[in-house]
């Protein structure tokens, strides 16, 4: 990676006057990240906490969330994401996997009182961001843990999930996946117009990343309150990525009220990764179908991990910039308007496929910087960096009938 002051820094061997001037705007950006209120929706940690530990209360240069960078960066609501996949729901350990994640989050905040605080309402927000905490939120990415259950909405409510996002890289019992080749539903199922119905009433925002087309729009035709894409990019830069939002889609989105986080990945924000991603999401059903398949049959189960290294290496990561995250969020401002635009970076979820500059939780000056230098005032980039996704987290809360 080489960071923006890298490259403020190697001006200076070229003119003294173009330092001065990128310094000065580094320096503003970077007091900006500080004193705006930073929400990032979509941040793994908590796989990370599973496969290996990691103490992040203190600096942990194998991820890319930890304590001492997310104050570097100005990161303030950090939303850690309890995922679980598609396999691990065929062999009914999601729930399991689910509330471990949840343990590790908790525990997390309680070895660093004086460094983390769990977040479960906007109206807790400014108490326990004293004395410069990052406050850890939760979102599930995968109804999975849901079960067929409704009641567990409640339970996983009550243990401080904020958003659900309803399916994740294949179709389960909600919802189609936008990755998969099928369409069990043709959008929700009969069971998961009822989760979203419960989620409102609960006050827990629906996510509609990772959602197939009529998925999406079998969500917004059911809620009765704004919706949320937690880690999504923009279709006009990916063509035939379902994974991404059409401007039709995103401009419905808005129209309800509702808010796109756009993502940091490389997967996301090119068109040549994002190809290269969707293939992958498919092998891997298939992989997954043989190894069950395998299993069933009484041989060993295939490995994952040569499988994904078999991938890597037929597929080397696409080089990207900062610069596309900003092409999508200029996009996503001219579709919707900016009061509809937010980041969920997938930070620790795209095994360090980012764009230069956006690297870890300490980038996000670099992010700032460059939405000042196109033009954007003060007002707007808070709304960008936090604002928005308040105001919709505030309107699900308020609408709710627990």
């Amino acid at each position: 990676m080489r960071p923006l002051i890298a490259i403020v820094c190697s001006a200076l061997f070229a003119s003294p006057a173009p330092f001065a001037a990128h310094a000065q705007a580094l320096t503003a950006a970077q007091q900006l990240a500080q004193d705006a209120l930073i929400v990032d929706t979509h941040i793994d940690a908590p796989t990370e906490l599973l496969a290996k530990w990691h103490d992040l209360g203190v600096a942990s240069p194998e991820t890319e969330f930890d304590y001492p960078r997310a104050r570097q960066g100005g990161l303030d609501v950090a939303f850690m994401s309890i995922y679980t996949s598609a396999g691990e729901d065929a062999a009914g350990k999601a729930t399991q996997i689910a509330h471990t994640q949840i343990d590790a989050i908790e525990a997390l905040a309680a070895r660093h009182p004086d460094k983390f605080a769990l977040l479960r309402s906007p109206a807790d927000l400014e108490r326990l961001r004293a004395g410069n905490r990052v406050l850890l939120a939760l979102g599930m990415e995968n109804g999975a843990p849901i079960g067929d259950d409704l009641a567990q909405l409640d339970a996983y409510h009550a243990r401080g999930v904020r958003y659900i996002t309803l399916a994740h890289g294949q179709n389960n019992r909600i919802s189609d996946s936008s990755y998969d080749l099928t369409r069990r539903w043709n959008g929700l199922s009969p069971f998961g117009e009822q989760v979203v119905a419960r989620m409102n009433r609960l006050g827990i925002m629906v996510d509609v990343s990772h959602l197939s087309d009529e998925a999406v729009r079998d969500v917004l035709r059911i809620t009765d309150v704004p919706v949320i894409a937690s880690h999504s990019g923009m279709r006009h830069f990916t063509p035939g990525f379902e994974r991404n939002l059409s401007d039709k889609l995103a401009r419905a989105i808005a129209a309800k009220g509702g808010v796109v986080q756009i993502v940091f990945g490389s997967a996301f924000i090119d068109a040549r990764a994002a190809a290269d991603t969707q293939a992958y999401f498919r092998a891997a059903a298939q992989f997954e179908r043989d190894n069950a398949a395998a299993v069933a049959a009484g041989k060993p189960a295939l490995s994952e991990e040569a499988f994904d290294k078999d991938w890597d290496a037929a597929h080397p990561p696409v080089p990207t910039k900062l610069a596309a995250v900003l092409d999508q969020i200029d996009h996503a401002v001219k579709v919707m308007g900016i009061d509809h635009v937010g980041i969920g970076s997938d930070f620790d979820g795209v095994s360090g496929k980012l764009p230069e500059g956006l690297r870890t939780v300490a980038d996000y000056p670099n992010l700032v910087a460059g939405l000042q230098e196109r033009g954007y005032d003060e007002a707007g980039i808070r709304k960008i960096l936090g604002g928005n996704l308040l105001r919709v987290w505030r309107a699900v809360e308020a609408a709710a009938k627990p």
